[in-house]
């Protein structure tokens, strides 16, 4: 199909390569202020850490997920590929530019077909000529009493992933793919189990907000909302480093401890918005009929990752404001089970990496 490009090989594979045939890679997470990166080797039981790390990306290089100067982009990860030896990458797409939504195909539609009857659509669904996308699809269900499958779709501008495509072949690495950095995170933290879950991963300057079902994205969102200002906050008005303001908000919080700081008063301030962002997405999604009154898609958690989620009380204050279970995502849920090996991350770093490591698990899961 001419109008899907080749860099639709970069999404999930229709038949994808044998595991043992593919080459060593790395799972890549690049954000605003940083890439992450991350690799593991089999072990006895699960699989063992082999390279993890973070390096900042300069301010104004990667805005709102789009690489605004393509040079020095090319350089961090060139820099990130020779120290750490790295030829062969997963990486994540921003959710700020991607559109997903549901649809059904006939049970037994061959993959050129199902993406012909994806592009058909897109007119209506998506505000780009279908000729300036990239697209893809995962089934997410075995058929239904019509025969139909239901399945997730994500769109990308072309011109976004190829920018990406290219600053990491100028770095000399090879893409083995490229998706949207839900799938990572719930490739990650849900083990794709047959359950509908919103992950709310609440970074530095923005959280993302997605709903998944059976591991696949069927609805994103990104708000203005990060946990860096209540920091910068924490260290204008207590005169501290940010080591030390990120400690105080890990360890008291939205709570007043006795003997403490008592930032509750700047924490809660900022919090409110996110708690509202997470509140409509989650009474809209968990509230939606189909034409015969049954629940769509009804949520069975709320699932928090991103540096700024270790804030002390955050998940009882979501859960509190949304009444619904709210937990912590365990990036290592896949990895290993922790009665012979402990990863060299501790829990809090670890919400930091979870779209690297679904990025690193592509290659065995």
């Amino acid at each position: 199909m001419k109008l899907v490009s080749r860099l639709n090989s970069f999404f999930e594979r229709h038949v994808p390569t044998p595991h043992f045939l593919l080459p060593d890679a790395f799972g890549v997470d690049v954000s605003d202020t940083s890439v992450k990166w991350m690799a593991f080797e089999r072990a006895f039981e699960g699989f063992r850490v082999k390279s993890f790390g973070s390096v900042t990306i300069p301010d104004g290089v990667v805005e709102q997920g789009t690489i605004r100067d393509s040079q020095v982009f090319s350089r961090v990860l060139s820099e990130v590929a020779r120290k750490n030896r790295i030829a062969y990458a997963h990486v994540a797409l921003p959710e700020e530019a991607a559109f997903v939504f549901r649809m059904q195909i006939p049970v037994g539609t061959p993959r050129d077909q199902a993406l012909n009857i994806i592009e058909f659509e897109l007119e209506g669904r998506v505000p780009l000529p279908p000729s300036s996308t990239v697209f893809d699809y995962d089934i997410l269900s075995a058929g239904d009493a019509d025969g139909h499958h239901e399945i997730g779709v994500v769109v990308f501008p072309r011109e976004l992933a190829e920018r990406y495509a290219t600053a990491f072949a100028h770095a000399g690495i090879t893409l083995l793919s490229l998706e949207i950095e839900a799938r990572s995170i719930a490739r990650a933290v849900t083990g794709e189990e047959r359950e509908t879950a919103l992950i709310v991963d609440y970074g530095l300057s923005r959280t993302g907000l997605a709903v998944v079902k059976s591991g696949v994205p069927i609805f994103t969102s990104t708000v203005d909302v990060g946990g860096e200002v209540i920091t910068k906050q924490v260290m204008e008005t207590l005169k501290v480093e940010r080591k030390e303001a990120g400690r105080i908000e890990n360890d008291e919080g939205l709570f007043a401890v006795p003997d403490g700081h008592n930032i509750a008063p700047i924490a809660n301030t900022h919090v409110n918005g996110l708690a509202d962002a997470v509140a409509r997405a989650y009474r809209f999604w968990d509230t939606r009929r189909d034409k015969h009154g049954e629940a769509v898609s009804p949520l069975s958690r709320i699932i928090l990752v991103g540096g700024s989620s270790n804030l002390y009380g955050l998940e009882d204050y979501l859960a509190g404001k949304v009444q619904a279970p709210v937990e912590q995502g365990n990036v290592w849920k896949n990895i290993c089970t922790f009665d012979s090996y402990l990863p060299p991350i501790d829990k809090r770093t670890s919400l930091q990496y979870a779209t690297a490591v679904g990025l690193a698990l592509r290659n065995y899961l």
